[in-house]
């Protein structure tokens, strides 16, 4: 047997902690099969009791080498796959429900419940083969920790406390496991749930009155990552789960599974370690010490060859688009990372362009230059060759820098108004059809032409109304059709919308949202006169062009035998009651499970969730990445509370708003998130709290969750009664249904600092780099002075807002402006910030989130900017929503009703 393993060298904060198991790879292409036995079977490799990846290589010492570059590519999760291979294109697309719902997954009932889950450690070192005795002293669980719990428990009455954040950015709370558990659990970063601490039964989850779902990160960058090719990858023979350190080994030939507790034998070729190349110690293996894990498979898991990187980029052209300039830009930033497109030799690319007809080019090697063929029959769309529109890269690199330098100045001079994207769009589905890949469309206006047209629904007079927004849902079924095709093909698009008007983002985002792709959205692009948002679009393009992307992916989420998942949130499509479709997978995108608990886990103290993504990397490889959660299982109301996580709640509660303003109207998704801090309230001042005294009181643990609610409210996405542009309100929902929690909450609640005043102390010392630690900032105008410079973290962009007073040797030494008078009122680069500014932001956990920009507000007496600063500050009266102290007051009255 050979067995290769590999982590990745570098500290990550994101994987200190993360470890997983090993998952067998369903097949490269998964046909449409709604028979999860099948699926699980293909998924295994056909064998019941551990699937194998045949003979495999020794994988090399480098992560960087195997995925190339900078691009660590990611496994997908446990997919599954039918066990007939189908002809690519007979794919089914079943009815979706309203918000994604879906059926309760099935878990197949094996061997009764049990309490031993094996203790695991995350050293690698040699320990006597764990005893039952010692496996159950691992266990975490039932109130174990009574001086976190009596802080967790605290009641505050919020009407009396005013500062409520901490000094520091929130922190995930820790489950109430074992020290020897919590080494092993994945990494917050990565998945999460709503409460750390699982109720037993549906009726105490009730009780409680907090919704119980997952977040997941299932693709994100990892610094350190354990990557396995072995000959067996270990499953349960019953509910196919992928072995994982919070399994119980009875002894060194048996194992009990964590999700549904059948016994499972332990293959031979398990029993050997490569890690410590000894035999007889399976608890110790990779797979079991590392809950978050990547396997290589081999061919022996896919329908078909893994695709090749395959790239195809859609191009407006006309009129309106050669006016806001976006061409230029696009071509220049391709040109300068086409060489850092993810891929290997067998990389593809194309290229449409269209305007009132479509443009093809031949790119084939061997020519002169590119050729443009034109294709003027919107109605009945051809491809006018099949050999020569998608090329090798590598072969028709100089034509294709050709074409990329000759473009802009090709259509300069258009006069053409109209837009047929609908025709372009079945265009780029029949070129990409044959390999499957990603299509990138950039589009600047409504499109008016052919398939797909559309008309303006947006009314200007009515974007401050007090009754809600209409039109949040799409005006035809047509580009949802055409995703769920792409899906079936194995095509993600991406859509870039670049408009100065409305556009109906609504239609034109089904074409990503039901294909996995992404949405990226410029409000007012313009080239010159929108400097601020040509340098996004610019760095949006430069991560989105070279980040990592795993193709022909599916995700299945598995739970503890008692538990089922019923609605999914994010980009995708479902193709069975726990398998997402995800024909493009990307690691800015993230997911979340709302979930319920369907039998009683009384016999249980941890509940587990495990998710397993499968996806071919761009290099050819055939890969899966398994994460597994361990949370305990409690009985008491307090312990539920004690565990809850106010942030993920939120995000949770966010995804659901946005579905219930789609299906519903926007004033029912507003009155359901205060209702969520009203029967907070109410549960725990009749079931918990024993005080008698008149006030809102919450526990410690969720004494920001109305400060969040009223952030939420005030959002893009759900206020009203102020002047919200349709599209940019869509563009927001999007953004609530796939970012991920880190990013989500500080577009919810950004982290305000003031930087004028900072000092050494409790700084960090890290790399000779001094990082200060200021202190969190309540989101309220009356902590802004204009004696002071202060930065707002957004997730996105940071804000420096500078106080026409702010200290003159604070602006010169971090600006670069010998006082504040000389500050360029346009200035939006981060060219000039000091050293010292850079390391705070450097450390802070959101900054290592890729797609930051950097915008300065200096002119505090110029109204617009003041008022892009003010609509963040949660605790500022404005004309859509209460003030904080008005918010807290109307829900104590609701409570003590």
């Amino acid at each position: 047997m050979q067995y290769g393993y590999v982590a990745n060298s570098g500290a990550s904060s994101s994987s200190a902690n993360t470890s997983g198991p090993a998952a067998a790879a369903p097949s490269s292409s998964s046909s449409d099969d709604d028979d999860e036995e099948e699926e699980e079977d293909e998924e295994a490799g056909g064998d019941t009791s551990s699937s194998s990846t045949g003979s495999a290589s020794p994988v090399p010492n480098s992560y960087d080498s195997l995925e190339g570059g900078s691009y660590p590519e990611s496994m997908p999760p446990s997919s599954n796959v039918t066990n007939q291979a189908q002809p690519y294109g007979s794919y089914g697309y079943p009815g979706m429900q309203s918000g994604y719902r879906q059926g309760p997954a099935s878990h197949t009932d094996a061997s009764p419940s049990d309490d031993l889950y094996g203790q695991s450690n995350y050293q690698q070192y040699s320990q006597p083969f764990p005893s039952l005795s010692e496996l159950s002293a691992a266990l975490g669980g039932l109130s174990g920790v009574p001086e976190l719990e009596v802080e967790a428990l605290r009641p505050i009455n919020l009407l009396q406390e005013r500062n409520l954040l901490p000094p520091r950015p929130l922190e995930a709370p820790e489950p109430n496991l074992s020290p020897d558990l919590k080494k092993v659990n994945c990494s917050p970063q990565t998945f999460r749930c709503t409460l750390t601490s699982v109720p037993q039964t549906q009726a105490l989850l009730n009780k409680a009155r907090l919704p119980l779902g997952l977040l997941l990160h299932p693709f994100r960058d990892l610094q350190q990552l354990p990557v396995i090719t072995s000959n067996t990858i270990v499953r349960c023979r019953s509910c196919r789960t992928y072995i994982n350190p919070f399994v119980t080994f009875l002894d060194q030939r048996r194992w009990k599974c964590n999700l549904c507790y059948r016994v499972n034998d332990v293959p031979d070729e398990f029993m050997y370690n490569p890690v410590t190349r000894s035999y007889g110690e399976p608890h110790k293996r990779p797979e079991v010490q590392n809950s978050t894990v990547e396997f290589i498979a081999s061919s022996d898991y896919m329908l078909r060859p893994p695709q090749p990187a395959a790239y195809l980029f859609v191009l407006d052209v006309s009129h309106n688009a050669v006016e806001a300039g976006y061409l230029k830009y696009f071509c220049e930033s391709l040109l300068g990372n086409l060489d850092k497109l993810p891929g290997d030799s067998r990389t593809r690319v194309g290229f449409l362009t269209f305007d009132s007809t479509i443009h093809f080019y031949n790119l084939q090697e061997g020519l002169s230059q590119p050729q443009m063929l034109v294709v003027s029959d919107i109605d009945d769309v051809f491809i006018p060759s099949h050999d020569s529109l998608m090329v090798n890269l590598k072969e028709s690199n100089e034509l294709v820098k050709d074409l990329l330098k000759s473009l802009p100045a090709l259509f300069s001079q258009s006069r053409e108004t109209h837009s047929a994207l609908g025709p372009a769009l079945q265009a780029a589905f029949k070129l990409m059809s044959p390999t499957g890949g990603r299509i990138t469309v950039f589009q600047t206006q409504l499109p008016t032409l052919g398939a797909g047209k559309l008309q303006s629904r947006e009314d200007p007079n009515q974007r401050s109304s007090s009754k809600g927004a209409h039109h949040l849902g799409p005006a035809t079924d047509f580009y949802k059709k055409l995703a769920l095709d792409c899906s079936g093909q194995q095509i993600g698009v991406d859509l870039f919308l670049l408009s100065s008007q409305y556009a109906d983002l609504a239609s034109l985002a089904c074409i990503s949202r039901y294909s996995a792709g992404s949405v990226f959205y410029y409000p007012s692009f313009h080239y010159i006169h929108n400097p601020a948002q040509l340098e996004k679009f610019q760095r949006d393009l430069e991560r989105y062009l070279t980040r990592k992307i795993g193709f022909e992916a599916v995700m299945r989420i598995r739970c503890t035998k008692g538990l089922s998942i019923h609605t999914f949130h994010g980009n995708f499509f479902v193709r069975s009651t726990d398998l997402l479709s995800l024909a493009n997978v990307n690691p800015d995108s993230a997911f979340a499970v709302q979930m319920s608990v369907e039998d009683s886990l009384a016999d249980s103290s941890l509940a587990c969730f495990q998710a397993a993504l499968l996806y071919t990397s761009s290099k050819g490889k055939r890969r899966i990445r398994v994460h597994t959660l361990c949370l305990p299982v409690v009985s008491q109301l307090s312990d539920v509370y004690a565990g809850a996580d106010v942030q993920a709640i939120t995000c949770l509660l966010a995804n659901m708003a946005i579905d219930r303003s789609i299906s519903s109207s926007l004033s029912d998704a507003r009155d359901a998130l205060v209702n969520a801090v009203v029967d907070l309230g109410s549960a725990y001042k009749s079931n918990v709290s024993n005080l008698q005294q008149s006030g809102l009181v919450l526990p410690a643990a969720m004494r920001l969750f109305p400060l969040y609610i009223l952030a939420l409210l005030k959002q893009k996405a759900l206020r009203t009664g102020t002047s919200t542009r349709l599209d940019e309100r869509v563009f927001a929902m999007c953004e609530f249904k796939t970012q991920p929690l880190q990013q989500l909450m500080r577009m919810v609640h950004p982290d305000l600092y003031r930087l004028d005043n900072i000092s050494d102390q409790g700084a960090l010392h890290l790399n000779d780099t001094v990082v200060p630690q200021p202190h969190l900032l309540h989101l309220s105008a009356e902590r802004l002075s204009r004696d002071g410079a202060f930065l707002m973290d957004c997730g996105n962009v940071f804000y420096l807002w500078i106080g026409k007073c702010c200290n003159e040797m604070f602006i010169r030494d971090v600006l670069g402006c010998p006082n504040y008078a000389s500050i360029p009122p346009n200035m939006v680069s981060k060219t000039h910030l000091s050293r010292r500014t850079h390391s705070i932001k450097m450390y802070k956990p959101v900054s290592s989130f890729p797609l930051m920009h950097f915008f300065l507000l200096s002119r505090r007496d110029d109204a617009s900017a003041k008022a892009t600063l003010f609509q963040h500050l949660v605790e500022d009266r404005s004309e859509w929503a209460s003030s904080y102290h008005e918010f807290l007051q109307h829900i104590q009255q609701q409570v003590s009703k």
